[in-house]
């Protein structure tokens, strides 16, 4: 199989729909399998996907385990040559699914890449190129992980200054989130998302262990994705702060204190349904 997608989902029903549908249409005449994990949704989500898209493999677990636990049991049981992690908010364009893979396939050195994003007004989002907080960035200039981060010049005055072209392809130290292409062969290298970062930070780590494992991230800009407009979480609450600076705690120290692995209990048993 070319493509396995990959959406986790949690209570985010009408734009999923969407988003299902035009992956679809983006979809049409690939060898590609599509998966969408719920986080314990408690709105119609479920149902949908079993009434609307019956063709999308569709696994439930029954409490909240995370993104990054969720799409490594997923990951785990595609069969794709590459593996698309998309948000729910995101809708493909109907030429972007072909577009990214034929330049992964010219790129063989390429473990990941990330795309152009709009807005639901079509206005460029610049975390597009960079897929990093602008807090992110202040943390690791403190820490001087910084250093860690050199291709991007993320931490350099050229990048507030818009190092990079929106249209202009290039290579990038971290693979924005919310649509990253990445190589399942590399994945077997570098090991999955790292389930220490359960909301936040995933990304960025997952990003720098595909440079340690001898690959190259990329922003692809000659196609697009755009991004529906949704609730974010409140940045006020507990919840937020924790995942949010205690993933940037936990990265530092992974990589300046040399943190060990930490065992993982096995994996609470899912229920899922392939409908």
């Amino acid at each position: 199989m070319k493509l396995s997608a990959i959406i986790v989902n949690q209570d985010m029903c009408k734009p999923l729909r969407n988003s299902l549908s035009a992956l679809q249409k983006a979809a049409h005449g690939l060898d590609m399998e599509i998966v969408v994990v719920d986080n314990a949704s408690g709105d119609q989500s479920i149902t949908v996907v079993q009434d609307e898209f019956p063709e999308v493999n569709l696994m439930v677990n029954e409490k909240d385990l995370g993104f990054s636990q969720s799409v490594n049991h997923a990951i785990e049981k595609v069969s794709g040559e590459y593996v698309l992690i998309m948000h729910p908010s995101i809708i493909n364009s109907e030429e972007t699914l072909g577009k990214v893979l034929q330049f992964m396939d010219l790129h063989p050195h390429a473990g990941g890449l990330a795309v152009r994003m709009l807005d639901a007004e079509g206005h460029f989002i610049p975390e597009s190129k960079k897929g990093m907080p602008a807090a992110w960035i202040n943390f690791f200039r403190f820490t001087g992980l910084a250093r860690l981060f050199s291709k991007s010049r993320l931490f350099s005055p050229h990048y507030e200054a818009g190092w990079v072209e929106e249209f202009e392809n290039t290579e990038t130290d971290v693979l924005n989130g919310c649509f990253m292409l990445l190589r399942k062969s590399a994945l077997n290298v570098t090991g999955l998302f790292d389930e220490r970062f359960p909301v936040y930070g995933y990304d960025i780590d997952l990003s720098y262990r595909m440079r340690l494992g001898g690959f190259r991230n990329y922003y692809f800009a000659k196609t697009f994705v755009i991004q529906q407009q949704v609730a974010q979480p409140s940045k006020v609450s507990w919840r937020h702060l924790r995942n949010f600076y205690g993933a940037m705690f936990t990265f530092a120290a992974k990589y300046l204190l040399k943190m060990p692995e930490l065992r993982l209990k096995a994996m609470p048993r899912w229920s899922s349904s392939a409908v």
